[in-house]
């Protein structure tokens, strides 16, 4: 059973009792909300994940929460508790509960994986070839990750390349994309059928509107992907496009640089970034145009040996 096929008020009245279960990745996770106007957006954006009904083991149990504080009726706050620890997040408005949880989850996901090598990348597959799009924050990534998801892409995360240290494979997590500022109009004129959620004005990151998953995507989340191309993306608003290969050994220490976790994993980490690196192409993208990246990334991926 998934999000689509429940009712809205069956939605609002698990939240606010005991709470709704759901999968995202690997990942099951316990919501707990007393907040009307979150339901019909979990109903819409929330729609692929599976939603659970049965016993099952929970990786994350969160709870928004209303502080009762004189703030509960003048400018009303939202604040984010979990069962796994606290966040130390400040309290949002009330009527940002979503990025709220959005960002609360990343924390719970960034604390406590640690038995993935997790880096900084969106993460996309094509023609069964995973892609990594290591980047911090402003590069681009997340804007690319919505444009392939809807140029029929398979999206495993725009924040998270989770790495399995045994495997060296690429764990899906389809976690909505957190499109901010000028993105989130980028997208909706590339894509007019993309399914954006409302948006929120003036969060912590400027302006934000969260991108639902295909639903493709988010029903092979128990696919893992092999690596097959590093690229490190940047926008430029001057150059349309341009790709420039990139050693493996500037790869490697690019990526170990951009890891949440590195150091946490110690020498299981290097060992997964370095088989990473080798099975890999890597280069350098700067560009300006989503269509001409997705065409130009479709013909080298065509063009890449087949594996022995």
């Amino acid at each position: 059973m998934r999000f689509s096929d429940l009712s809205l008020s069956t939605i609002h009245h698990a939240l606010r009792t005991k709470g709704v279960v759901y999968q995202c990745g690997p990942f099951t996770i316990q919501l707990k909300a007393n907040i009307p106007s979150l339901a019909a957006q979990i109903h819409n954006l929330f729609a692929h994940y599976p939603f659970i009904n049965n016993d099952v083991l929970i990786n994350f149990r969160v709870n928004l929460v209303r502080p009762h504080t004189h703030r509960y009726w003048w400018r009303p706050q939202v604040q984010f508790k979990t069962a796994e620890g606290d966040p130390g997040m400040a309290p949002f408005p009330l009527d940002h509960a979503l990025p709220m949880l959005e960002w609360g989850t990343n924390w719970c996901i960034a604390s406590q994986s640690h038995f993935y090598l997790m880096l900084h990348s969106a993460v996309v597959e094509y023609l069964g070839k995973g892609v990594l799009l290591p980047a911090w924050p402003g590069s681009g990534k997340s804007t690319l990750c919505a444009a392939f998801a809807m140029r029929g892409w398979r999206m495993l995360s725009d924040e998270f390349g989770l790495i399995d240290l045994e495997t060296g494979l690429i764990q899906p997590l389809p976690k909505l994309i957190p499109l901010k500022n000028q993105s989130i109009e980028v997208i909706r004129n590339f894509a007019p059928d993309a399914v954006i959620g409302p948006l929120f004005t003036k969060t912590r990151k400027g302006d934000v509107a969260h991108f639902r998953p295909p639903l493709a995507s988010v029903a092979q989340s128990d696919i893992q992907a092999k690596p097959r191309l590093v690229i490190f993306p940047k926008y430029q608003p001057d150059t349309r496009f341009k790709l420039i290969e990139v050693t493996k050994a500037q790869a490697l220490l690019r990526l170990a640089n951009n890891a949440f976790n590195y150091q946490v994993v110690g020498k299981k980490g290097f060992q997964a970034v370095k088989s990473l690196i080798d099975q890999s192409s890597c280069y350098e993208l700067y560009f300006n145009d989503l269509d001409t990246v997705i065409e130009n990334l479709q013909q080298l991926i065509k063009s890449l040996p087949s594996e022995e």
